[in-house]
């Protein structure tokens, strides 16, 4: 074992994204933990809904959609699928799956997968639980009020701390972070910040969506959220590539760094903006059970997978960041749609 000592930040990037790292693993993602994405093909039919409404607003007969940390693809093949129930109405629709991995052998040839955001996309970009899985320094309060970075050890995650936070990071946590005193400890995000304003600023027009577990700046967990998953158990966080390293986002934060000019951000919670896009976990009425029987197991089957992915308490607690991105016209050549609703598109 060696006494090599580094921050969260470094150490974190090389275990989940360096050479052998956690993201890189054949299993992916789905091998360890379930998200809104597994969960259920909802959650897909919902983004297309989302994506058409996108389209209808900016009068586009093509659109992008961009899916930021696509894992094995999933979100994007269950889109796929969606879109003709969605009422896409022969919309074109170019996907990208953002992702450092390899490509899944097997994946829709309509998918393109690559390592960035292509520049200039026009429709929709999605992250789920991307943000989430940007490092970001720790930093923790010492006995004399002193905010210092948190050191960890790759090999089994011993920490101890480190230099004082200064600059641009000191500046992040007062602004978005305030100590709570003595023992108390934080995740930088700026990191995240920059990130999803550079991603942001890859859409030349239509919206760009964050989803991830939140907290705002009234309500810091006082002693942060970094955490390690492996197998669908929550473990002990080394940075050793055995496991997923997450934190919860400032997903305020974020979306500050990624107002532009145009309409402002909006932050809700998944539970809100899934019923706004139809996804209910209401049950369907018992006269159904007698006229379809068939039907009514279909839509009670559909009713259960509502509920978990709106439950209070479990994913439906999820944030939203909802952000406009770009202002331009949609290319001459797909326009002709009509007019679009309107920006209360999606409500």
């Amino acid at each position: 074992m060696t006494d090599e000592w580094r921050g969260w930040q470094e150490a974190a990037a090389t275990a989940l994204y360096g050479d052998g790292g956690f993201y890189r693993s054949p299993e992916g993602p789905a091998g360890h933990f379930r998200t809104s994405v597994h969960a259920s093909p909802l959650f897909a039919s919902a983004v297309a809904r989302l994506l058409v409404a996108t389209a209808r607003e900016l009068g586009a007969g093509t659109v992008d959609l961009v899916d930021l940390g696509a894992g094995r693809g999933e979100l994007l093949t269950g889109v796929l699928a969606a879109l003709p129930a969605a009422g896409a109405d022969g919309l074109a629709v170019r996907t990208y799956a953002v992702e450092l991995a390899d490509r899944p052998p097997g994946l829709d040839p309509r998918i393109e997968w690559c390592a960035e955001p292509p520049p200039r996309t026009y429709g929709l970009l999605f992250a789920n639980e991307w943000l989430d899985n940007v490092p970001t320094e720790v930093a923790e309060t010492d006995a004399d009020g002193v905010d210092r970075y948190v050191l960890v050890r790759t090999e089994d995650g011993t920490e101890r701390l480190g230099e004082p936070v200064a600059g641009a990071d000191a500046e992040w946590l007062r602004r978005w972070w305030p100590s709570a005193g003595p023992g108390s400890r934080a995740e930088i995000g700026r990191p995240r910040d920059e990130a999803w304003a550079r991603a942001v600023a890859t859409l030349a027009g239509g919206l760009a969506v964050a989803v991830d577990y939140a907290h705002a700046r009234e309500a810091r967990p006082p002693f942060g959220t970094l955490t390690g998953f492996r197998a669908g158990r929550e473990v002990r966080p080394v940075p050793d590539g055995s496991c997923d390293l997450t934190s919860h986002v400032a997903l305020d934060a974020c979306a500050a760094a990624g107002a532009g000019a145009g309409a402002p951000p909006e932050l809700l919670s998944q539970r809100e903006a899934l019923h706004r896009l139809g996804v209910s976990g209401g049950r369907p009425p018992l006269a159904l059970a007698s006229a379809d029987p068939a039907g009514y197991v279909r839509a009670l089957a559909s009713a259960g997978e509502a509920a978990e992915l709106t439950a209070r308490g479990g994913l439906g607690d999820f944030g939203w960041l909802m952000q406009r991105g770009g202002r331009e016209a949609a290319p001459s050549a797909d326009r002709g749609r009509g007019p679009g609703p309107g920006p209360g598109a999606f409500t």
